[in-house]
């Protein structure tokens, strides 16, 4: 039987995109030839994330498969929203009609009118309910099956806060996910939160202080490159909200790469320093079809069409990496930033 390898795996957030990333962990957890040493997430890879712990805590793999399949299939707006839950994303979100028509157009146009503060005062938000009854916290933060990071960004400071397995609740989950157009910013100990992807989606730095692996995979949702300029002021904001989203995560890559070569120059020791092995499963030629707009839809059709992209690009990456894992980087870092 071949040897069990481990990883650290970064999730990037990106709405129901990160179905892209379910379907990644689905299959690298049924291979089995990969072991966890870390996970941090942000946003949907924050939720991916405790998930993925809760489910592992119950039955190891299977358990996580289970869970992270029960756990998307609940927040499909198709077959799991309760009236009240289906209207609110119908009207902010506009599920059935993205991709250019009216209404998704008009609920662009509120959010950059109004403040969640304004048209949702109570702070509703569809998709607590479907992560509280997924995850017992308690628990979660017990589990020491692998180690857990959940980047937000803290409204007041700008700076990236990442918090830690043992400390989590549902609020640093949603937290992480705070898109701030659309919910109040989240409150912990008052300081308020907006969505970790700000400024670290996701975040890689907590490994090098707490993880001994040095391999990092990360799984990457949000296209860094287009092929075409975008024109109209829809394609614009989507292009701009990629590039914000993959802001953190290129310098960050730029910093690991800086490092690496002033290791491998001897000028930092390798006893003071960690070397990472950074590789990349990349969902953008898959994703790329779909716009920013389509983060925000959550029916069935599409969450289990990026779930199946998400499963051959795993099986895909695993098959030509497996080898070079605990070797050598598969991600050219300089060819990822410049």
């Amino acid at each position: 039987m071949t040897n069990r390898k481990s990883v650290n795996l970064a999730l990037q957030g990106g709405g129901s995109h990160g179905a892209f990333t379910w379907g990644v962990l689905d299959y690298l957890l049924e291979d089995g030839r990969l072991d966890i040493a870390a996970v941090s997430g942000t946003s949907a890879g924050a939720m991916n994330a405790v998930v993925l712990a809760q489910g592992w805590l119950e039955n190891g793999r299977d358990g996580a498969r289970e869970k992270l399949g029960q756990f998307w299939r609940s927040i499909s707006t198709e077959n799991a929203l309760s009236p009240a839950q289906s209207r609110f994303f119908d009207l902010f979100f506009g599920p059935r009609t993205l991709g250019g028509q009216f209404s998704s157009l008009w609920s662009d146009l509120f959010t950059r009118l109004t403040s969640p503060y304004q048209f949702n005062p109570f702070d509703f938000n569809p998709l607590l309910d479907h992560l509280e009854d997924a995850v017992d916290f308690e628990k979660v933060r017990a589990f020491d099956g692998f180690k857990l990071f959940v980047a937000a960004t803290n409204v007041r400071t700008g700076k990236i806060q990442v918090f830690k397995g043992a400390e989590l609740t549902a609020d640093h989950v949603m937290a992480s996910a705070c898109l701030p157009t659309l919910f109040r910013a989240v409150e912990i100990d008052g300081e308020p939160y907006w969505d970790g992807g700000y400024m670290g989606n996701p975040a890689i730095f907590p490994f090098f202080y707490e993880s001994s692996c040095t391999d990092i995979v990360i799984v990457q949702i949000n296209p860094i490159e287009r092929h075409t300029v975008p024109y109209s002021a829809r394609d614009i904001q989507n292009r701009l909200d990629e590039i914000t989203f993959n802001g953190a995560l290129m310098g960050e890559l730029r910093a690991i790469d800086f490092v690496v070569r002033l290791i491998d120059a001897g000028k930092l020791s390798i006893d003071d320093y960690m070397r990472p092995l950074v590789h990349r499963i990349d969902g953008g030629d898959l994703l790329r079809p779909y716009d920013a707009a389509t983060k925000l839809d959550a029916s069935w059709p599409l969450v289990s069409n990026f779930f199946e992209f998400g499963r051959k690009a795993g099986k895909h990456w695993l098959d030509e990496t497996y080898d070079f894992i605990g070797r050598e980087s598969t991600l050219d870092l300089r060819m990822a930033y410049s």
